[in-house]
């Protein structure tokens, strides 16, 4: 599975770093997620889509 973060729709809510602290990132200067692993492992995909789910903005993509 691939993880992309919109940056033109994420507001830096930083649900998806609570969900999945060891794919998504939110950096104290930034106002936007970060895809810290973009290929995460399968063990990770309740997770991600977890994550997925709880944005409000509905930021994240998943592919595969």
């Amino acid at each position: 599975m691939k993880v992309i973060v919109d940056s033109a729709r994420c507001n830096g809510h930083g649900e998806c770093v609570i969900e999945a602290p060891d794919v998504f990132d939110l950096p104290d200067d930034s106002d936007v997620a970060l895809v810290r692993d973009e290929f995460p492992d399968g063990a990770r995909r309740a997770a991600v889509e977890r994550a997925a789910a709880m944005c409000p903005v509905a930021a994240i993509l998943i592919e595969g």
